[in-house]
């Protein structure tokens, strides 16, 4: 199993002191600890992509090729590209370049966002929200099989046999579909044989498990090989469990009760946050026997080749989430791949 880190570059202020990083440090820690992520043996370090005050990153890409550079092994990925409200072609050449920095280690994790800022920001119209990504895609994907490419669609002009380079060094460069639990964007990444990030940050897992065999059903049905899955969540390591608790909560709920007075959710609580991090909570906050236990429990239900935690909710301090960087690689890491791998051998026999 690959583990990995994603992160939004969150830039909101602290609840205990008010204080707020600027958009300078919060970039120069983001890069400590990409650099870190690959020192310790993760897998996967993913850069969102957000247009508004709270976060330090607009441009993943950008930040991404600053970590090719100073990174050894570590694959490079998007969490996510709004491929929605951004120019296929862009973001493939971005993309490829990175790669090519990277010594072919970039990927693309395409999604169509859960804010909206950037469909006016670049003059896109929100009514055609489903439609603009399933344009998008099938353009990002046909400039990825092909150097050369002639399509047509109803949101941008032709390509008549046009070249797109740079090329990369990966073919094909790999490109994820994120989710947050929609059927049929689930289904497409199933038919078009494209691996499947599934975001779940609130709820019992176990909810969540028809969308992962939707996903290998539809790739089968497709005549397609079944692609891997990743299960994208919210967590936070600590060397004890009530540390880890302690550090995590007031950053949680100042993040989630920002977002949720948004979009109608009531303010978070302290008894909620526990139980979400119990062994069937959503959240990976704990020590890390805790949260080894919590990805090995949900690999029992999904199956899945990758997770993913995104530790910065919130204005966490940078040297606590190094902390937990460290003790994701040196101890939660190793157990998980042994204890997968001793499962997948014990199959195979079987």
């Amino acid at each position: 199993m690959e583990l990995g880190i994603y992160t939004f570059a969150e830039t909101s202020p602290d609840p205990g002191t008010g204080h707020t990083v600027s958009d300078v440090q919060r970039l120069r820690g983001l890069l400590e600890e990409i650099e870190l992520a690959d020192q310790v043996g993760l897998d996967v370090f993913g850069v969102g992509e957000h247009h508004r005050p709270d976060f330090a990153v607009s441009a993943p890409a950008i930040v991404l090729a600053a970590a090719a550079v100073r990174t050894r092994r570590i694959r490079l990925s998007s969490a996510v590209t709004v491929l929605s409200s951004d120019d296929p072609e862009r973001v493939f050449q971005q993309f490829a370049t990175v790669d090519l920095l990277s010594g072919g280690r970039a990927e693309i994790m395409a999604g169509r966002g859960s804010f909206i800022e950037s469909f006016p920001l670049f003059g896109y119209d929100l009514e055609h929200y489903n439609e603009l990504f399933a344009e998008k895609l099938d353009l990002l994907l046909k400039l990825r099989d092909s150097e050369r490419v002639t399509w047509t669609g109803k949101h941008r002009a032709p390509l008549n046999d046009l070249g797109i380079y740079p090329r990369p060094v990966q073919d094909p460069l790999p490109v994820w579909i994120a989710v947050g639990g929609t059927p049929q964007s689930v289904a497409r990444a199933g038919r078009l044989g494209l691996p499947m990030a599934l975001a779940i940050i609130g709820g019992q897992p176990e909810r969540f498990a028809p969308f992962a065999e939707l996903h290998r059903e539809s790739a089968r049905q497709a005549g397609q090989a079944v692609p891997p899955l990743s299960i994208n969540s919210h967590g936070f390591i600590a060397d004890t469990s009530q540390q880890a608790a302690d550090a995590a909560f007031p950053a949680f709920k100042a993040t989630m009760d920002r977002i949720g007075r948004e979009r109608g959710w009531p303010p978070m609580n302290r008894h909620e946050f526990e139980q979400s991090r119990t062994l069937r909570g959503a959240n990976f906050v704990g020590s890390p026997q805790e949260v080894i236990d919590k990805i090995l429990f949900q690999h029992e239900i999904f199956g899945h080749q990758r997770f993913l935690m995104q530790m910065s909710v919130g204005p966490t301090p940078h040297d606590k989430l190094m902390r937990s960087i460290e003790l994701f690689g040196t101890e939660v890491a190793p157990a998980v791949r042994a204890e997968v791998e001793r499962r997948t051998a014990v199959k195979r026999e079987a």
